[in-house]
């Protein structure tokens, strides 16, 4: 890995050096930038690839950059890469780019704004200005490695370049960790080490740019989103669509069968006006922080100092959207400052840099043992802190081969989640895991199903397993959207459904609310009750958490750790062996991850009031029940009884297990589901054939 210095504050620029890769698409050769290569630096050309670091404070690739002769900062708007991003992110987007634009021109130089596929934009441009480095920041998201390794893999191939190319990756290091590999797994072990977080760097300062180019425009969101859709089909449009309402709007709209629509945004100012104000929030709902590095700097000011008051209009608006956002303590920071942290306008350690500083300020130039003296700061500094975690165990999956299956990442709604695939052809089957388990539970089950001759994915569900733990609100329909949108941004087709525990509630959601999504469902010892004669006036969608929760999280989470193997042994009653080492050490592992007695909170406050014989209405021969009948959380017995009585064409299979039957009789379970998944498959394509037959004969 080559090693980068620059002429610069050496306090600042030390500890990052070894996050830079080079790689030479010409000839193998090290890229050492150091005083005594000043001279070579400044004949040097390069073209800086702008994705999700839209700033150019504490940018460590521009500071790389910034002795070079020429530079040319570009954006590309992807399809690819936009088609992620949800409304809101896009104006974000757009705000950021205006305002990074007129930063550079500030400097004299200017951000060129392209059209198209990155490869294809970025081969032209160093043609053009004869670069000899394209800056590109590393990425943990699966779609957006192979975009990078698609840009990297023509770049190499092109054979219009004469002259040595460098591909440097870089990336912004939060702590000094030398080596990836060697990571401990555990956020406890992780701490032991005592790793302080790196110090941000100054903005960096461009040469001026004396070359004639053709900068380009930046869109309104109105074309940005005609662009966007021009190559979409209808279904993938109408697919789409589904994302844009929440799963509670439609659940009481279903339930209520009224005309409700999704309640206006707590801001009624027009975005106009908020621009003539000069405030933060500048997107259509204006709840969340927006605008350049500057503005965010100052929001974050006012939000650290929420305890102090103020006079300031701007900051008085910071206060009360932190109010409206603070669903749980803490939560307000990940809520208003989560989108623009996504996108790069503020790096993590910048953040945490000015959350210490102010608590510094508070506290005469010293730092409490005991915690922050004010809890605006805590939830800043927590937060990015976490982030940071999650995001090195991301990334410590994507560069290594460890683990049972390869690791795959999808970032939804800012928060970095786990997925596996196997198989390339074949019906698509979504395996959903229980309360504090992970795709890794399907640990015999997603290579057998795949072998049958299906394609086979695994998610690890936000707040489990190493999937990311943020700090919000945790609900039954927030997992099931989730969901939801993992099989739209990612399956890309409609699949069969296979929940157990939790997971198979969180899927019979999925289905009653977007049956369009779902070929059959697969329920292995499901949550959920059957309740004859429903009410809608059961459910609510209010969510209160309290110190209750909170204190009764962290005492579960005490006992689970102190006597989890004698409760996994309990749920295995048939096989108690399975409860091995391996799955005990995985849960123990993230029960010491950051946010996860947030997850436990959730406990307190699940509503499962949509009893299963609704959420299952339309699905007759299309549900599969799985019962392991020596569950020990419930009454098999009964359970299937009531599911038989008020639920039709259910298939029912009693198995000899307990709560988790897909691993305790792994080979039982995958032999069923395989053969259900051929009978449904068969079902629907007879279907289908007698629809098109009966339009033939009209």
């Amino acid at each position: 890995m080559a090693l980068l210095s620059f002429s610069r504050s050496f306090t600042l620029l030390s500890s990052p050096f070894h996050f830079f890769s080079s790689r030479s698409i010409r000839r193998r050769r090290s890229f050492v930038c150091s005083l005594s290569t000043a001279t070579d630096v400044r004949s040097r050309s390069a073209v800086l690839w702008f994705k999700h670091d839209l700033r150019l404070d504490d940018h460590p690739a521009l500071s790389a950059a910034e002795t070079h002769r020429f530079v040319l900062p570009l954006y590309v708007f992807d399809r690819r890469i936009l088609s992620r991003y949800s409304d809101d992110m896009l104006e974000l987007l757009l705000f950021a780019l205006e305002d990074l634009r007129n930063s550079l021109k500030e400097q004299g130089s200017n951000l060129m704004i392209q059209y198209g596929c990155a490869e294809n934009v970025i081969k032209e441009l160093v043609k053009e200005v004869k670069a000899t480095d394209v800056f590109i920041e590393e990425e943990v998201e699966y779609e957006m490695r192979q975009l990078i390794g698609v840009v990297k893999k023509t770049l190499e191939t092109s054979s219009s370049l004469d002259w040595n190319l460098d591909i440097v990756m870089w990336r912004t290091p939060f702590y000094d960790v030398k080596n990836l590999k060697e990571l401990p797994a555990s956020y406890n072990d992780f701490k032991k080490q005592k790793l302080l977080p790196t110090s941000p760097l100054l903005p960096a300062t461009l040469p001026v740019v004396e070359t004639e180019l053709d900068w380009g425009p930046l869109p309104t969101f109105s074309d940005l989103k005609e662009f966007i859709k021009e190559k979409l089909g209808k279904p993938e449009e109408s697919w789409n669509l589904m994302k844009e309402m929440p799963a509670e709007v439609l659940l009481k709209e279903n339930l209520s069968k009224s005309s409700e629509t999704i309640p206006k945004s707590l801001n009624d100012k027009s975005i106009e006006q908020r621009r003539r104000d000069k405030s933060v929030f500048v997107t259509r709902k204006g709840d969340i922080v927006g605008g350049g590095t500057n503005t965010l700097l100052n929001a974050l000011a006012a939000y650290l100092r929420y305890l102090e008051g103020t006079a300031r209009d701007d900051w008085q608006e910071v206060h009360e959207r932190l109010r409206n956002a603070e669903t749980r303590e803490g939560a307000s920071f990940t809520s208003l400052f989560g989108p623009a942290l996504c996108l790069g306008i503020i790096s993590r350690r910048r953040v945490h840099y000015e959350a210490i500083k102010y608590e510094k300020e508070r506290n005469a130039g010293f730092l409490s043992p005991f915690g922050y003296s004010a809890a605006s700061v805590a939830a800043a500094a927590d937060a990015v802190c976490s982030m940071e975690w999650f995001w090195l165990l991301a990334l410590k999956s994507q560069v290594s081969n460890e683990g049972l299956y390869s690791i795959r990442i999808w970032r939804w709604r800012g928060h970095l989640i786990q997925y596996t695939v196997v198989g390339l052809e074949g019906p698509a089957i979504l395996l959903v895991h229980g309360f504090g388990a992970f795709l890794e539970h399907y640990r015999d089950n997603i290579n057998a199903i795949a072998e049958h001759g299906n394609h086979v994915w695994g998610i690890t569900l936000l707040g489990f397993g190493q999937s990311e733990k943020p700090n919000i609100v945790y609900t039954e329909l927030l997992w099931a959207e989730m969901l939801r949108d993992f099989i739209i941004e990612v399956v890309g087709e409609p699949v069969h459904l296979v929940g157990n525990s939790i997971g198979g509630y969180f899927v019979s959601i999925v289905a009653s609310l977007w049956p369009s999504l779902v070929k059959s469902v697969i329920l292995m010892n499901t949550a959920g009750n059957v309740i004859p004669e429903f009410s809608s006036h059961r459910f609510t969608s209010e969510r209160q958490t309290s110190a209750a929760a909170r204190l009764g999280a962290q005492l579960l989470l005490f006992y689970l750790r102190l006597n989890i193997r004698n409760t996994l042994k309990n749920f295995y009653p048939t096989k108690t062996n399975r409860a091995d080492d391996w799955l005990i050490n995985e849960m123990l592992r993230a029960s010491y991850d950051p946010g996860v007695t947030v997850v436990l909170e959730s406990i307190f406050s699940f509503d499962l009031s949509i009893p299963l014989n609704y959420l299952l209405e339309g699905y007759e021969e299309k549900v599969l029940i799985l019962q392991g009948m020596k569950d020990p959380l419930l009454d098999s017995k009964a359970k299937l009884a009531i599911l038989k009585e008020h639920c039709t064409g259910l298939a029912i299979r009693e198995l000899d297990a307990g709560h988790c039957p897909h691993d305790e009789q792994p080979q039982k379970v995958n032999s069923i589901v395989c053969e259900w998944v051929v009978a449904v498959e068969r079902k629907l394509t007879a279907n289908s054939y007698s629809v098109a037959e009966g339009k033939i004969r009209k």
